[in-house]
C-alpha cells in the first residue's frame, strides 16, 4: 500500500499556500520561483492613485496592497529570509514556496515593494473596494502611502492576527482590521459548535489508524480531539 503520509503533507502545503494567498509551484519545481505572471504593462495603471488599496481575489481568500506609483505596490507576505539576512538584494527576489511556508510556520514576514504585476499575478484588481465599509475614516491619500512606505521591511507575521489585509486596513484606514480573520473565525465556531464534527473526528481518527497503523501519534489524537470539540461545544 502507498504510503499516504506524503500525499497527505502535499495537501497540507498545498492548502496552506491558498491562505497566505500565493498560487503553488508544478510539483518537482524544486521550490524555484515562477515564471513572470504578466508581462510589463499589463495592467493599465493610468486609474490607480498614490494611497489606492488594491485587491486581488483568489481562490479562498483575497490578497491586500496599497499602491505608491510609478508601477510600485507595497504588500505583506510571509518570508523567512528577513530573518537571515538583510541583503535587498536577496529578499527581493521572488518570494518562493519554501520561503513562504517557512515565513508561515515561524512567524516572520516582509512588507515589500514589488510591480503590479508581480504583486497580482495574472488576477483582477479592485480598487479601494473597502471604503465603502469605512465610511468616515478612510485617510488621506498621501497618508495612507506614506504609513505603508514607513513599514517597509522584515515584521511579524501572524495568520490570524497579522496579515496583509490588516497591514492595508492600518494604512488606510487608521486600525487593523481583517474582516477575512474574522469570518474564518466565525466558521471555525461554527464547526466546533455543531456536535456532528465530533463525529467527523471520530471517523477521521480511525481512519488514520486503519491506513496508518496502531500507533501514539494516531490513537491519541482520535481519543483526545473528538473529546475536546465535545467538551467545547
Amino acid at each position: 500500500m502507498k504510503n499516504p503520509v506524503p500525499q497527505a503533507a502535499s495537501l497540507l502545503l498545498e492548502k496552506l499556500l491558498l491562505l497566505v494567498h500565493v498560487r503553488p509551484l508544478p510539483a518537482g519545481s524544486g521550490g524555484e520561483p515562477p515564471p513572470q505572471p504578466a508581462a510589463p504593462g499589463y495592467y493599465d495603471t493610468s486609474c490607480f492613485k498614490r494611497g489606492d488599496l488594491l485587491e486581488v481575489p483568489r481562490t479562498l481568500f483575497i490578497h491586500f496592497g496599497i499602491y505608491l506609483g510609478e508601477n510600485r505596490v507595497a504588500h505583506l507576505m510571509p518570508d523567512i529570509l528577513p530573518a537571515f539576512t538583510g541583503d535587498r538584494r536577496q529578499i527581493q527576489q521572488v518570494v518562493t514556496n519554501k520561503r513562504l511556508i517557512l515565513g508561515v510556520i515561524t512567524k516572520t514576514a516582509s512588507i515589500r515593494v514589488d510591480t503590479v504585476e508581480d504583486f497580482a499575478y495574472g488576477g483582477s484588481i479592485l480598487v479601494n473596494h473597502m471604503d465603502r465599509l469605512f465610511e468616515d475614516q478612510v485617510l488621506g491619500s498621501e497618508e495612507a502611502a506614506r504609513r505603508a512606505e514607513k513599514l517597509v521591511g522584515a515584521t511579524a507575521y501572524s495568520l490570524l492576527w497579522n496579515n496583509c489585509e490588516h497591514f492595508v486596513t492600518y494604512c488606510r484606514y487608521g486600525a487593523p482590521v481583517s474582516f477575512q480573520t474574522d469570518k474564518f473565525c466565525e466558521t471555525v465556531k461554527m464547526i466546533i459548535r455543531d456536535q456532528r464534527s465530533v463525529l467527523a473526528s471520530v471517523l477521521v481518527g480511525l481512519a488514520s489508524i486503519v491506513c496508518l497503523g496502531l500507533a501514539p501519534s494516531t490513537t491519541l489524537p482520535t481519543i483526545f480531539i473528538p473529546f475536546f470539540l465535545w467538551m467545547a461545544g
